[in-house]
């Protein structure tokens, strides 16, 4: 007999029980104090990952554009490239700590992650975000009243 791939044989039986009984709410309560504390630390790291981004940006274009020192010789440092590549990890991580505790769309978090390696674009999804934040705790708000 035919069976699904992953299937044990065992329950494998269609669920008789009522969906909206087992199913959870389409969009679940949002702790405020603690999402605004996440969106803090977001904040915080699209700046300082935005402006090590800008930095590590005209180090690129004064090495191999400009070869001011030689393109083999860092201008500004080496520890350029290292210390953003570190600080994205935690941009990063701040940036999926925010999405998980607003409950916002995979497209958010693509917008919200290129924001730290596109130039600018870190300072511009920081004021995105914050309207999306604010949307979604006054819309919190509103249900509670």
């Amino acid at each position: 007999m035919f069976s699904a791939p992953f299937s044990t044989g065992e329950n494998d039986r269609v669920s008789t029980e009522n969906p909206s009984e087992t199913a959870q709410p389409p969009n679940p309560a949002l702790d405020v104090p603690k999402a605004r504390a996440a969106f803090g630390r977001y904040r915080v790291m699209a700046f300082v990952t935005g402006g090590m981004l800008l930095l590590l940006s005209v180090e690129m274009v004064l090495k191999y554009v400009l070869q001011v020192n030689g393109p083999d010789n860092a201008v500004l440092g080496d520890w350029i490239a290292i210390v953003h590549g570190w600080i994205y990890v935690i941009y990063a991580v701040t940036v999926f700590d925010l999405w998980s505790r607003m409950r916002w769309s995979f497209g958010r978090i693509l917008a919200l992650i290129a924001g730290g390696v596109v130039p600018v674009l870190s300072f511009v999804m920081e004021v995105r975000a914050r309207g999306w934040f604010e949307d979604r705790v006054a819309a919190v708000a509103a249900e509670g009243r």
